[in-house]
């Protein structure tokens, strides 16, 4: 780890004039940048501490929307009452991430902000060639181990898995990003690695997240996060679903209903043809099956992954007949 200075901000407009400087970046809760310091990805010259920062830190939901600010802990979104009731999908989410003391640690702007957990990405000095890291010098997982590499959204670029779950969970139900003067929408937010996996994220110099709102709707408020994993607690998914309902007054026929993917795909992934097959159509467990199967359409394996292309639609009808039990 190289010798770096470190800024502390005290104000919105001073983080935000800071992080406009060549090699800076941000430091909130601090589990990404230093991880990544600490593996020799992240070389930042100046470190811009912004966790300090008041009024950023705010959680409000109600059956309007919600507003989470960047520098509010996962821990404390998750448990937040509001959150439970209106959006549940986005507190499971929290609550099934990373360990008890990470969340305790982590901000909701850093958990948005996480690079992949590739480990081609992550050890540079055995894996020289990673677009995501030194662009043009290659993909070192193309032929390598790629078990827990994505299938969705992947180019002869990189095809490094998106692993946070928050993100899917907010993507599902059409999260806005707040970045101060300018506002992003999720899916717009992550962007496809394409022939520039490097280029992660639509965020200007001097740019910060500020704050994520939701809009409400009864599929959020009936939601739920399914996640499978190697083991049952701080592990990354191999395939999740953030899922949400919304039934007529039969209470069978699906009014609404919204399905984003995560641990397969470059980025948070929406299944809009798993939405439009299954809208307007009663609940019943055939039809989700064969609906589900849609999540995957155009995915592309490359070696070990392909076990995700079967994993994935099972995981999309298994949360969907969930949620449809307690209707």
């Amino acid at each position: 780890m190289k010798d770096f200075s470190y800024l502390r901000a005290t104000s919105i407009a001073e983080a935000r004039q800071w992080a406009a400087l060549p090699g800076a970046m941000l430091l909130a809760g601090g589990t990404t940048l230093l991880d990544l310091a600490k593996c020799g990805v992240a070389d930042p010259d100046e470190v811009i501490d912004i966790s300090h920062l008041a009024g950023l830190d705010g959680v409000r939901a109600d059956a309007g929307g919600a507003s989470i600010g960047a520098l509010a802990r996962m821990s404390h979104v998750a448990g937040h009452a509001g959150i439970k009731t209106f959006f549940p999908a986005v507190a499971e989410a929290l609550s099934l991430a990373a360990s008890a003391q990470i969340r305790n640690m982590a901000t909701i702007g850093g958990n948005l902000m996480q690079r992949t957990r590739c480990a081609y990405f992550r050890d540079p000095a055995t894996f020289p060639a990673c677009n995501k890291r030194e662009p043009g010098s290659g993909c070192a997982a193309q032929g390598g181990v790629t078990r827990n590499h994505a299938v969705l959204g992947v180019s002869e670029a990189c095809i490094a898995s998106y692993p946070g779950d928050l993100a899917v969970a907010l993507t599902a139900f059409d999260a806005v990003v707040h970045l101060g003067d300018r506002q992003v929408a999720i899916d717009d937010f992550f962007l496809l690695p394409g022939a520039t996996p490097d280029h992660e994220h639509p965020i200007a110099p001097g740019e910060l997240i500020t704050k994520v709102t939701l809009p409400g709707s009864p599929a959020a408020r009936r939601s739920t996060f399914l996640k499978v994993r190697d083991r049952q607690s701080y592990e990354f998914a191999a395939a999740s679903a953030a899922v949400g309902l919304a039934f007529e007054a039969d209470g069978r026929t699906i009014s609404d209903i919204r399905v984003a993917l995560g641990g397969v795909a470059t980025k948070p992934w929406r299944a809009p043809a798993v939405e439009a097959a299954l809208r307007g159509r009663p609940l019943e467990p055939e039809t989700v099956r064969r609906a589900s199967l849609l999540a995957v359409e155009g995915a592309v394996a490359s070696g070990a992954n392909h076990a995700k292309i079967d994993l994935a639609p099972r995981v999309v009808a298994r949360a969907i007949l969930t949620l449809g039990e307690t209707a």
